[in-house]
């Protein structure tokens, strides 16, 4: 986005901003209303519609959700399928061995638990918020920080209509500056806003680097015989066996919907690892392709996780605001659920935020944030499981499982991690590896009934984007994917992006590097993935990206 001059750009100014409309932000903008009536907020979505952008399995652990709103139920939220079935299974090529749930630590059980859509749950919550007097602006999309020195003390947002070549076009709006006495950054993993605050004031220092996964998903309609609603199945192992961490989730949800997802965790080494592909394989298991069969996708979409857990959360207040959910990094990855810690972060920031206001504050660090995430319900979700990824990233699945495991039961029971914290090192983009030292994977083709190649996937996304404003996807040097990239490693941006977004085109004049902005999910793989961290996610105007309807 340009940087309009001053003169050009209205301001409001509120008590609290909010960037982004998922279940942090939500809740916090509900949370500060409760409150306090008085107090003004604004919550500011880049999607089309609250819940355009959001992408969760989703098993809900209701724990968030029964402190922000305690009668949920009988004010109709969308959260009606308990988890009744609940199945671990690791799969070779061409059968499954199913582990018993006795030897899984109690957290692991997901009884009591919702499958739900969270983007139909967040569409619930901004009625709740609008509902409290709470102001809420969809295709609004928060491009720059309004700094006053090393304070934050807002957001631009509406900037519109500029052309390719990032001049204002004839329909051009230069946005609007929203200053708030509190500025809450709730975009989500690796938010382009978060990234910079984080990066300005060194907000990650004295922490471990945050590790990622990327996650894809498919809503099928299966055949009603074959649907079993509240099933829960979670795998691992085959086809990604050494190649990479990850694993699959199987949730049989509401309307014979089966929500089918692959998490491949990014700091995999060989570079010619397609994960879109492995997905699109993962669903020929015997086990899966039998479900599947004669069903329908309906259905795509694709986001990046936060991996990196409890040594990964940096510094979350700063002047002037907070990080929340997923810009903090809050997602328990054994459980691979972040929802419910996403909500408790918005309550504890608008506690926090609340107090502050009341005692006449403003622009100052929200502390008691801090301390209240590390140690409340939040801590204690995350230091129970936090040596389960570095452990699969260091020594592989079967030692997860069993040293993750005891280091959890024996946390779970004393509260205690007998194995201290291990540390995750490398940067998921430092940790791949040069195409000299790997084979090219062979990947079986698309068969158009299971599997689906990316481009017909990503129209199962509505993503759409206005062709003639400039690519939100920049590159720091043009050069680096042809020069570097490609010939160090098979310029692997071809393959981690799960929208097609990028092409390695040969012409006459030798390789070129084309980028498809049109296609992008906004799941920001690139901005983590690139070994040479070339890449740079910004956002688009807004409005534009994924237009999921129930995901």
């Amino acid at each position: 986005m340009t940087d309009a001059p001053q003169n050009e750009r209205e301001s409001m100014e509120y008590d609290v901003v909010i960037v982004g409309a998922g279940p942090a932000g939500l809740s916090a903008a509900i949370r500060l209303k409760q409150l306090d009536p008085e107090i003004s907020v604004v919550v500011l979505e880049k999607g089309s519609e609250v819940g355009a952008h959001i992408l969760s399995g989703a098993v809900l652990d209701p724990s968030g959700l029964n402190r922000l709103i305690p009668d949920w139920k009988e004010k109709g939220a969308p959260i009606s399928t308990e988890v009744d079935d609940d199945n671990f299974y690791v799969l070779g090529e061409g059968g499954q061995m199913r582990v018993p749930n006795w030897p899984m630590p109690p957290l692991m059980n997901n009884h009591g638990n919702y499958i739900v859509s969270m983007g139909n749950v967040c569409r619930w919550l901004a009625e709740q918020a609008e509902g409290l007097g709470v102001e809420i602006f969809p295709g609004m999309a928060a491009s720059q920080i309004v700094w006053d020195g090393n304070r934050v003390r807002g957001v631009v947002a509406g900037e519109m209509g500029l052309n390719a070549d990032g001049t204002p076009g004839p329909m051009y709006e230069p946005g609007m500056e929203l200053h708030g006495k509190y500025v809450f950054i709730a975009e989500g993993v690796r938010g382009s806003l978060a990234k910079e605050i984080i990066t300005k004031l060194n907000l990650s220092d004295g922490h471990e680097p945050q590790k990622f996964g990327i996650g894809m998903k498919e809503i099928w309609e299966v055949d009603p015989a074959k649907f079993k609603k509240g099933r829960v199945v979670h795998t691992m192992g085959w086809p990604l066996g050494s190649n990479a961490g990850g694993g699959s989730f199987i949730y049989h949800f509401e309307d014979n919907q089966v929500l089918v997802g692959f998490v491949v965790h990014l700091n995999y080494q060989n570079p010619y690892l397609y994960p879109y592909m492995e997905f699109q394989r993962f669903k020929h298991h015997p086990m899966v392709a039998e479900l599947l069969a004669g069903g329908k996708r309906v259905a795509y979409g694709a986001r990046a996780i936060t991996e990196g857990g409890w040594q990964s959360i940096p510094e979350l207040s700063f002047d002037g605001g907070v990080l929340l959910g997923c810009s903090a990094g809050l997602v328990n990855v054994p459980r691979i659920k972040g929802n419910h810690n996403a909500m408790i972060s918005g309550i504890e920031a608008a506690d926090a935020a609340a107090a502050a206001l009341a005692a006449g504050r403003e622009g100052d660090r929200l502390t008691d944030y801090d301390k209240a995430v590390r140690s409340g319900d939040i801590a204690k979700d995350l230091k129970k499981v936090r040596n389960v990824k570095p452990i699969w990233s260091r020594l592989g699945l079967w030692p997860s499982l069993a040293l993750g495991g005891f280091d959890m039961w024996v946390a779970n029971l004393t509260g205690w991690n007998p194995l201290g914290t291990w540390k995750h090192g490398k940067t998921d983009a430092a940790a791949t590896g040069k195409a000299a030292d790997f084979k090219p994977i062979d990947y079986p083709k698309p068969d158009g009934k299971l599997s689906f190649d990316r481009l017909t996937n990503v129209a199962f996304s509505f993503t759409n984007h206005e062709e003639s404003q400039p690519s939100h996807l920049k590159l720091k040097d043009p050069s680096i994917p042809i020069s570097v990239n490609l010939p160090q490693y098979a310029e692997p941006a071809q393959r981690y992006c799960p929208a097609g977004v990028y092409e390695v085109i040969e012409d006459s004049n030798g390789p070129r590097f084309q980028i498809n902005f049109q296609n992008c999910v906004h799941c920001k793989t690139c901005d983590i993935k690139d070994p040479s961290q070339n890449i740079v996610w910004t956002t688009p105007q807004g409005g534009d990206g994924p237009n999921y309807p129930n995901m």
